[in-house]
This record gives structure tokens, sequence and C-alpha cells, in this order.
């Protein structure tokens, strides 16, 4: 099995909508750190198991410097948008979602970490 990570940041705002009080359901923003992990049983025709361009491209093209509320058909936690991720690359089983220091969310296709 091969296994890839990339980690990059990117720019967010949102406003979360919660069932209790929160400064958190004002819009506010991070630098989001985003780390999706990716495995392949077998190379791609290129030798990878995925580009790591592509894996940054294919996120920040929609999220990055936007207002995720606007972009996301859901109310964007970083556990949700942890599962949106993982969903739009193909080799992908696990992403970690840090909106801020001590701050992370991971979604995994596994039943372990």
């Amino acid at each position: 099995m091969y296994y890839i990570t990339k980690r990059f940041e990117l720019a967010g705002s949102h406003s979360l909508k919660l069932s209790y009080p929160s400064k958190c359901s004002r819009l506010h923003g991070h630098n989001w750190i985003i780390t999706v992990h990716c495995r392949a049983a077998e190379l791609n025709a290129d030798g990878m198991v995925e580009d790591f361009s592509v894996i940054k491209e294919r996120i920040t093209s929609m999220l990055d410097h936007a207002n995720f509320n606007e972009v996301l058909p859901f109310n964007p936690t970083a556990e949700n948008i942890a599962f949106w991720i993982c969903g739009q690359i193909p080799t992908c089983f696990r992403v970690d979602v840090t909106e801020s220091e001590g701050n992370t969310a991971t979604y995994t296709t596994d039943d372990r970490l």
C-alpha cells in the first residue's frame, strides 16, 4: 500500500448554526490547516497515488479566501468540512482540519485513527 500526505493552509470565514448561544454564530475567519491523507494499492500511470498539486488545487479553488457558508451546502463546522474534503479526493481516507491552534477535527473512512 502506498501512502501520501498533503498539508496546506488556506484562509476562510464561516459562521456556525448552533443549538446554543456562541460567539461562533457570528461571521469570523481562520487560517485553516488542512492535511489530506491518501492511499492506493497501485500507483497511477504517472507513478503517483495522487498529484500533490491537484489535491491542493481541488480544495483551495473552492475554499481559499471564501465565506464557507456561501460555497458549502452544510453547516461549515470543522468536522463537516473534513468529511466534505475527504469526498473530493478519490484516494483520500483521512482529513485533518485545524481551524486554530489546539482545535483539530478528523474524518476517516477507517474505523480507527
